[in-house]
């Protein structure tokens, strides 16, 4: 019988390889690539969004209630009132404002959606170009035609998107946070947006973690590891607006080790029981 024990060694390292270690799951461990600056600080590397086809984009022109501006009257006004549109004044409301999480109604319908030529149609301006443009550079222009019709300094532009939305998908131990999301904030981390959604368990890899990037050319994929500090210095280290970021269940969790002690020590038992048992009888065979 002491014989047959020689065998569970071969299976010895199996259970060490197969244990999740705190290297696995501690995020942003320190190493000697991390990028500082001369005052030890990690400079930001924010991508600036770019606008694409398909997009969907928020306008408000807010004006005073009366003046040369009066028809591009939005429900931002100085005085706070609201005016609805009308036959002699139907350029009332310019306002394609949205909000919710997962797919917005009101923010579909009514929001200014980029056609596929790349434009926006802005009603009572005409087409403006916005494919490849930034968020700015577009308010800019929309800003100078408006001034162009109207008196300067009584209206103000305001385009965004429907805030950042992004998605996540990972599996079955991942549902809790799996899908669209909508963070209403001019910047975000991918740390802030696993940790707004409840954080990563152990069955998550933290070192292949992959986004899809959507730009005017077509889709970036990257990878980057959230057990290394210097994730700091990636442009994807920021979420961007239509990201979509991939959790990958991590090997030693898919063969049934790793995800705590308790059920590695007991899937290790159960191994070793199974083995003894084939043993004994092909040994008595």
């Amino acid at each position: 019988m002491m014989k047959s024990y020689k065998y569970l060694f071969f299976l010895l390292p199996l259970f060490i390889t197969s244990c999740i270690t705190t290297k696995d799951v501690r995020y942003m461990q320190p190493n000697e690539s991390l990028v500082i600056n001369e005052e030890g600080l990690v400079p930001y590397n924010i991508p600036v969004y770019r606008i694409t086809k398909n997009d969907i984009l928020n306008l408000n022109i807010v004006t005073t209630p009366k003046g040369d501006a009066a028809q591009f009257y939005s429900s931002l006004n100085t005085s706070g009132s609201t005016v609805t549109p009308t036959t002699n004044n139907p350029l009332a409301v310019i306002n394609s404002a949205g909000g919710g999480n997962g797919g917005n109604i009101n923010f579909y319908f009514n929001g200014l959606k980029v056609d596929s030529n790349g434009d926006i149609n802005v009603f009572g301006i005409g087409y403006v170009k916005a494919e490849g443009r930034t968020i700015e550079e577009v308010t800019k222009e929309i800003q100078e035609k408006v001034n162009e019709n109207f008196q300067e300094g009584k209206s103000e532009v305001r385009l965004n998107t429907d805030g950042i939305t992004y998605y996540i998908l990972g599996d079955v131990e991942t549902t809790g946070m799996t899908g669209e999301k909508v963070a209403h904030k001019n910047t975000l981390t991918i740390t802030e947006a696993l940790a707004i959604n409840g954080g990563l368990n152990r069955t998550v890899d933290r070192q292949n973690i992959v986004i899809h990037r959507k730009l005017p050319e077509g889709i970036k994929i990257a990878k980057i590891d959230l057990t290394r500090e210097d994730v700091m210095n990636s442009p994807y280290y920021y979420v961007q607006n239509g990201d979509e970021i991939y959790l990958n269940t991590r090997a030693k969790s898919l063969n049934g080790f790793g995800k705590d002690p308790i059920q590695t020590l007991t899937t290790g038992v159960s191994v070793i029981t199974t083995a003894l048992s084939i043993y004994l009888l092909l040994k008595n065979l």
